[in-house]
Formats: structure tokens, sequence, C-alpha cells
């Protein structure tokens, strides 16, 4: 057995450096660690041996030790309470982590801080101290979809953050703010050691992944593998099972970020010497077979080797396994896992009892003395051939998708073929699941048989048609026209309209006569709309769009509406240095000049109104061709005090005049 160790694997850059300074710092002082200093519970146990205690809380330690800041991080409160109780800090945080928090704090300072990542994790937990009580943790899509709207947003990433995830959140965090500020702060050293075990994963019959169980970025690697082959994942060498690697032929090794080298060659050492006890028992079982019926022996290895494609009759199911006559001492078996390339719950999906099928010989003899089978690397063997002419031919296939990987679709094609998320379709895709148990319509790009790598994309079917649909549309498409269309996506800018084959643009300016903020006072996507072709740019495949030339204008009626010296309410919308505008109706707004604000005079416009107040004015201009109407304030006050006058002088006016002579006889009547 050839084992095989991955070039990533074991301690990161953060967490070497990290204990480096804890063994540095135990030699000159008695130190204590602020929570583990990394997660991996053997090497947490080894510097305790050698002096360094682990504390939860800074209480616990004493103004003679150096309290250690583990490679995750923590708020910057912790700082402080060791600094008021004397106590030295040895910061060992990661430097990757310690960006993140300067970030934090600084976007902090103006605008809300979001982190994508595991809010119960040491490291998301330090950074959020970083950036204040407001800032807050989302780690999926549907937590970003149920955020309110925010003016301004900034979003960091957990250093160990799958890339993918963080971008589908950043896209739908931008329908969420005016305003988004992104900073990729995923480490990229975890991105790569995942890419690399996920390669060599595809290339051996069992995996071992190395580390701590409580290590986050340790169990996704494992989760990342077993994709590919069997895995096991453990956290020292004594954790090795002989059973899992009888009749394997290439074992493959990899580590968490927190697992030190130490115990990767422990695992290492004891992965060879388990093939070499193997080898052993395995020559002297094949000494006495000899013994016994040497020749008779011979033919049937003959027929049964490890990687022989041989036909056999199905003759059991069970729940996980079928049970497959070749004709030799037993029966093979063939697990759950080795069936199909598509999951199954159940071998009655794939087979049935009388089957006559071709499998591949994975291992002679297992413990019971069966053969291991596999049907799904004899499917993988038959495809091959037609995949390559495929690839060569550029031919269209159509595939179903089994699975739901990191970076895109898992899909059958008689093999296991690997659709990139950047390959499905022409714009992102937020939700890979989506697409799960679909039929794609697929053209290889990339055929490795040798790595049984087969890489393909729907994206350039749909590119191609796009190019086609697109040349069809500049044809026949004319300005003026009215057309129908589905809004794709939203901008600050304006909206994106598929009009059939193309992405027309749909300003802001040209969606309604009154002033827009965003489009989505007006559309959301998924919309159907009505719109008008404004300009076509058939060079650069460029079209824009209006909503409102569809609808009449509040321009038409003003005359009539607003006629001169008619007195009009309104509110006032903005003001500018040189006067206020009020809007008489959605898309009508007038102008009052600072020199009609008041009968006195006005040095700054916001000294007389502001915006939102409801102002009573007069109309002494109305040029509606020009969409322009000019208002006075001033004089509207100066004829409500001329009316008010009018109606006191009438008042007076009807009251009877008394003379001298009615006075008297008033009161000689009395």
């Amino acid at each position: 057995m050839k084992v095989i160790q991955a070039e990533k694997a074991g301690f990161c850059f953060g967490v070497k450096r990290a204990l480096e300074r804890a063994e540095r710092t135990v030699q000159n002082s008695a130190t204590v660690s602020f929570g583990p200093l990394i997660h991996n519970q053997q090497v947490v146990d080894r510097l305790e041996k050698q002096g360094v205690r682990v504390i939860d809380a800074v209480e616990e330690a004493k103004s003679s030790e150096t309290m250690i800041i583990r490679s995750h991080g923590v708020p910057p409160e912790i700082y402080q309470a060791a600094l008021e109780r004397g106590i030295e800090v040895e910061d060992a945080t990661c430097p990757f982590v310690q960006k993140a928090q300067k970030l934090a704090a600084e976007a902090s300072q103006r605008s809300q801080v979001i982190v994508v990542g595991d809010k119960h994790h040491p490291e998301v937990q330090g950074i959020l101290g970083w950036a204040g009580g407001d800032a807050f943790a989302i780690e999926t899509l549907q937590e970003a979809q149920e955020l309110p709207f925010y003016p301004h947003l900034s979003v960091l990433a957990q250093t160990t953050q799958p890339h993918a995830n963080f971008q589908r959140i950043v896209d739908e965090l931008h329908q969420h703010t005016q305003e988004l500020t992104v900073y990729n702060t995923i480490c990229n050293a975890t991105e790569e050691r995942q890419t690399v075990a996920w390669e060599l994963a595809g290339k051996v019959d069992v995996m071992v992944v190395v580390g701590g169980r409580n290590s986050a970025n340790t169990r996704k690697l494992a989760s990342i593998c077993s994709e590919q082959t069997e895995t096991h994942l453990i956290e020292t060498a004594d954790e090795l099972n002989e059973n899992w690697f009888k009749g394997i032929h290439k074992a493959g090794l990899t580590a968490g970020a927190s697992t030190p080298d130490w115990i990767i060659e422990e695992v290492k050492k004891k992965m060879t010497e388990i093939d070499e006890k193997d080898l052993t028992v395995q020559n002297e079982e094949e000494m006495d077979l000899n013994d016994i019926d040497m020749e008779n022996w011979a033919d049937h290895m003959t027929k049964l080797h490890r990687g022989a494609v041989v036909t056999g009759t199905v003759v059991k199911l069970t729940h996980d396994e079928v049970y497959v006559d070749l004709g030799w001492k037993s029966e093979g078996i063939i697990s759950l896992q080795e069936l199909s390339v598509a999951p199954v719950s159940n071998p009655s999906e794939v087979v049935s009892v009388g089957d006559e099928i071709r499998v591949v010989v994975l291992k002679v003899e297992n413990q019971e003395g069966n053969p291991v089978l596999s049907k799904r690397r004899a499917a993988e063997e038959e495809a091959s051939e037609r995949l390559e002419q495929l690839a060569e031919s550029k031919e269209e296939l159509q595939a179903k998708v089994t699975e739901v990987v990191k970076g895109g679709l898992l899909v059958d094609v008689g093999m296991r073929g690997f659709v990139p998320a950047s390959q499905i379709q022409l714009g992102y895709v937020e939700d890979l699941k989506q697409f799960l148990g679909q039929t794609l319509r697929l053209r290889v790009i990339e055929f490795d048989p040798a790595k049984h790598k087969v890489v393909l994309s729907q994206k350039v079917i749909l590119a191609e048609e796009q190019v086609s649909k697109r040349a069809e549309l500049f044809e026949t498409l004319q300005e003026g026209d009215t057309v129908t269309g589905v809004v794709r996506r939203l901008a600050d800018f304006g909206a994106f309209v598929d009009i059939g084959g193309v992405d027309g643009l749909l300003h802001v300016s040209e969606m309604a006569y009154s002033r827009v903020k965003h489009p989505s006072e007006i559309v959301n996507v998924g919309d159907e709309v009505e719109v008008q072709v404004l300009k076509l740019d058939k060079e650069h495949s460029k079209v824009s769009l209006g909503l409102k030339q569809l609808k009449p204008s509040p321009w038409d009626a003003v005359a009539q509406k607003y006629a001169l010296g008619s007195l009009v309410t309104g509110k006032v919308v903005r003001l500018a240095p040189f006067g206020a505008f009020v809007q008489l109706e959605d898309g009508v707004d007038a102008l009052v000049h600072i020199s009609q604000l008041s009968e006195k005079r006005v040095a700054k416009v916001e000294d007389v109104v502001k915006v939102g107040d409801m102002v009573q004015a007069k109309v002494i201009e109305c040029k509606p061709e020009e969409k322009r109407i000019s208002l006075s304030i001033r004089e509207a006050i100066s004829e409500a005090q001329a009316t008010q006058d009018e109606e006191v002088l009438a008042a007076q006016s009807d009251i009877p005049a008394v003379t001298i002579g009615d006075v008297l006889k008033q009161d000689l009547e009395q």
C-alpha cells in the first residue's frame, strides 16, 4: 500500500506562530493561555505539561503570570481586563485574524458591520468584539435574505469561511443597503488545503484526516474528502483501524491546520506498519493455500485480482449491499457507495436479483473472504471512452444532478462529473440546491481519464444560444418599440431587464416622472414589465429602456391644474442655495426662489423652510413645455393678508350708524 501525504497538511502559519510564542514564553515565565491556544487537544495537553495552563477568564490569571492570547483572537475588553490586573500579555493572534479585527473596528465607525461565519466560534466572537455592540454574524444565505435595509454596510469573513458561501451572501447584501463595503478576510491557506485534499482523495482508495474533532476546519476537510472516497477522521495514530486498509493499493493522508507534524508522522508511520503487516499475513495465507491446491488457486487468482473487470449475476439484495455470483469460491459484495454514481438509499433502486452486471474488483477478499466489488467504477470505465469522444466533438449531452458540493454540482455521466458553479448558467447562482435532481444540458470542457476527472458546462451552450438570440433581436428591434421583459437584477442606478436574449438597462431616471431613490421602489427582481426601447447600441450590444414613457406625463395637465395666480399647497422636498423645491404631485416639482420665500430679506433658505414642510404659495409662472413652475410664498402671504383686511372692513361696514338722537331717545324711554 502506498501512503500519499497531501502537500498542505498540518500547521498553518498562524497556528505555528502561536505555538512558537507559547513555547518561548513558558521558558521565561509562568504562563497561561486564554482559551485553548489552538483546536487540538493533544497539543494543548503537551503545552500543559510544559507549564501552559488554560484559563477561561482573566480573573483566573495571576499578576505574576504571562497570559497568551490564543490564535483565534479575543475581544478588546480581554486586553483591558489584563491591563487593569497588571497581567503581561503575549499576543499570539493569527495575523490574518488581527487584520480582520482592525478592519472591523474601522468599519464600525461609519457603518453597520456584519461578519460571515460561525457566531459561536471564538474567532468570530473576537472580531465582533472589535466591531462593537451593534455588529453581528450570519452564516447562511437565508439569514442574509431576512435582513432589513441599512444605509451603509460593511461585511467581513471568518478566515476559514468557504469563499463560495461568502460570495453568495455578499451578493445578497447588495439588496439590503445603499452602500456596501466588502472586506475579503478569508485566509487563502484554508482554501488551498481543502482543494489539495479533495484532489488527493480522488486518486486514492481511502483517506485519513488527522486533527481535533472540535476543529471546524478539520471537520470540513474530512467532509470534503468523503465526497471523493472512503474517509476516516482521527485525532491520533492509536485510532487507526487495520481493517480500513485491507486490500488497499493507495491511501491518502492529510491534516487540519491545528495538527502538529509529530502527530502526522506518527499516523503515517503506523499506516506504513499496518501495510507491511498485512502484506506478511497475505503472503503466509498464499503459501498455505498453495500447499493445499496451488494449481486450482492460481486459476482463481488469474480471474480475480484487484482492478479486474468481470461479469457476475446479482443473487441477493440487502438494505445496504448487493451479492454477486462471480463463479468464484464466495460471492462478491457491492456496498451502496459503490453501486452507482448517484447516491442511493436502497440497492433495489439500481439492480434486481437476476441482473447480469459488470463490476471492478476492489479487493480480492475482505475479512469474511468475499471479494469487494464496484459497479460504479465499472460504469466509469465504460463511460470514459464515450466522454473522450464527446470532449473532442463538443457534442451536447444531458445529465442529472446527483449532489451539491463545494463550488458546484455533481452529475451522473456514467462517472462522477463536476459542473462548477460558474458554469451552470449565465448569471451568478445563489442557491445550488435548486438544481438537485434537475437534468442539465452539458458539454465536456475538461477530461482527464487518468484522474477520472470530467468537468462540464451548461453555460457555454447557453452563451452560444444567447449570442444567436442577441444577433436576431438586434436585427428586428427598433428605437421606440414597446417590448415585454423580466427584471433580472437591481443596481443602485437602475434595473436590468431581459427582453429576450439581451439585458437592457432601465435607468432610475426613466422609471417614473417623480424622483426615484432606488429601483426597488418601482420594480423587483422577477417582475414582468412593459418598457419602451429608448436607445440601441448595436456595436456594443447595449439597450436603454424606459418605463415612464408608456405612462401619461403629469406635465400634460399642469396648465389647467396650476393656472397663473392660483394658490396651491405642496411639500418642500429639497433645498438649494437659490430656493426651495415644492412637490405639487408625483413628478411635478415647482421652485420657490429665495426672493419669493418671505416679505423680509432672506439670507438662507433654511431660515424660512425645511424639507417636509407643507406650504401654500401662489403660481407666478407656469411653462409646461419647459417643465417649469415658479411659486411665491411671499405673494401668497400678501394676498392672504389683503383678503383678511378686506373681510374686516366688510364686517365693519355692516354695523348700522348710531346718532346722538338715538342715544337720548333710549335714555328717555328708560
